[in-house]
């Protein structure tokens, strides 16, 4: 026997299939046609994620690792490798927070703002023409309004999972 929801739940769950699959497809190509489009300027989208998160307004004074991992929703794990290696490539620097001793601040350096600024904005902003094209202003500011109400619910996802502070021994 059918049940009479039966039918829409099992579209809803493959549409929710689909669109899941297509997140991931476009997050992998992201990653290849984004790396692509600025590694000449010896970058990667993680990277360019991280100049991009320190060339904020609100970033100027630097932002802790803390911080910067939250704003790019990744772990601190993920993000020390990647730190050390824009700290070597000169892209950025650490030093101690004056705020909390035990936080290191991230600031990008000189040759850190004139990568981002000057070689690899230029590339970014064609990359972002070609993979946008045929999408009118009113099509992007749907799919952004869509992506970040999507986002919250997997934001509330990742809070009901954190593990709680309890009082008990």
């Amino acid at each position: 026997m059918v049940y009479p929801n039966e039918n829409a739940v099992s579209v809803r769950t493959e549409l929710a299939n689909r669109l899941f699959f297509r997140l991931y497809q476009c997050t992998n190509m992201l990653h290849k046609t984004g790396t692509r489009a600025v590694e000449a300027e010896g970058l990667t989208t993680q990277q360019w994620a991280v100049l991009g998160a320190l060339s904020r307004p609100e970033a100027e004074g630097g932002m802790s690792v803390g911080d910067l991992a939250r704003y790019l929703m990744v772990s601190r794990q993920n993000l020390a490798g990647l730190i050390s290696r824009m700290e070597r490539d000169g892209h950025i620097c650490t030093a101690p927070d004056g705020r909390d001793r035990r936080s290191r601040l991230v600031t990008m350096t000189a040759s850190g703002r004139e990568v981002w600024a000057v070689k690899a904005q230029p590339k970014i902003h064609d990359y972002y023409e070609q993979a946008l094209e045929g999408f009118s202003t009113n099509d992007l500011t749907h799919t952004l309004h869509y992506l970040l109400k999507l986002l919250e619910n997997m934001k509330r996802l990742d809070d009901d999972k954190e593990p709680t502070q309890t009082n008990e021994p």
